[in-house]
């Protein structure tokens, strides 16, 4: 990071420090970013580039997308960091566009949000009968033996429920949450067409779950945490829900680079190493977390099933 003084000169550009706080609180690409601030794209890359020389702002790629964010700065220097944005966040204040960029990222956000969930409403009835990377019979056992019943159990994620209706044949009761409505009426109409009384559907997202604190038993996600904005969060919202002494299951993808499943299954991440899923649930709380590969795909693209666990 260049020194407070040159940072300050930098930043008292309006448009620069509206760009640096946006990018504070949410990955944003340059495209998300005009439609927020209303500016031309040469324009917004401009200042990105010399927020990024300046060493205050990174960025990832992440498909055809590059994403921009705040950098982590070393402990040494994020100190003094945090007081600048202290500082910043105040002078913000004085800009009248900005008080518009928050209700400007969240429906940027939303639009983001909806264009996932349109493509599980396109699916809605159809996922038991199409191929689904990850979704293997060995992972389900796996995950099984993890499982001790009568539970309340919460799927989340969980699409039309195909894992929600086994667990519910052994667990006191299963709630199956997923953002999109076409999914929860299919899966209602479902539940209901086979008498499965201990199955509820709940339309929310896996960030912010429509279920009380500490009022399961289990949490798990079947290859849904690769769909969620912020991965911790989702894992965060599963301690929150968990009773003390409740467990957490993840199945999902290991870390591949298949770009096509973006398209094709509205991945927003590429699958998760073990390193990142033991950090996911030890960030969150948990304890006792192991972590394994359980399943390789024999056909290309070999997915592999990752299989976390741990502790509340």
């Amino acid at each position: 990071m260049q020194s407070i003084l040159k940072n300050l000169r930098l930043l008292a550009d309006p448009s620069r420090l509206r760009i640096l706080l946006l990018v504070e609180r949410e990955e944003l690409s340059v495209a998300e970013l005009q439609e927020i601030l209303g500016m031309g794209q040469s324009r917004i890359s401009t200042y990105l580039a010399q927020l990024k020389h300046a060493g205050l702002v990174e960025d990832r790629r992440n498909g055809k997308s590059i994403l921009y964010r705040l950098k982590a700065l070393p402990r040494r220097e994020s100190k003094a960091f945090d007081q600048l944005l202290v500082l910043l966040r105040e002078a913000a204040h004085e800009i009248p566009e900005a008080e518009q960029d928050s209700d400007a990222l969240r429906l940027a956000l939303r639009r983001r949000e909806d264009k996932t969930r349109a493509y599980f409403d396109e699916l809605a009835g159809k996922f038991g009968r199409n191929y689904m990377p990850g979704r293997s019979w060995k992972g389900l056992a796996e995950m099984l033996l993890a499982v001790m019943p009568p539970l309340v159990v919460a799927d989340l994620g969980a699409g039309e429920g195909t894992f929600s209706q086994l667990l519910a044949r052994r667990a006191k009761k299963v709630i199956a949450v997923d953002n999109s409505e076409k999914m929860v009426e299919y899966g209602t109409e479902l539940a209901r067409k086979h008498g499965v009384a201990n199955l509820e559907y709940r339309k929310g997202d896996l960030e912010d779950v429509p279920l009380r604190d500490q009022s399961v038993d289990l949490a798990f996600f079947s290859q849904a945490l690769h769909h969620a904005p912020h991965p911790e969060r989702a894992v965060a919202e599963a301690w929150r829900i968990l009773k003390p002494g409740g467990r957490i299951v993840v199945l999902d993808l290991v870390r591949h680079n298949h770009e096509e499943a973006r398209d094709l299954y509205a991945d927003l991440w590429l699958g998760f190493t073990e390193v990142e899923a033991l950090r996911f649930l030890r960030q969150a709380g948990f304890k006792n977390v192991e972590t394994s590969v359980v399943h390789r795909e024999e056909e290309a693209p070999h997915f592999e099933t990752l299989l976390a666990v741990g502790e509340k």
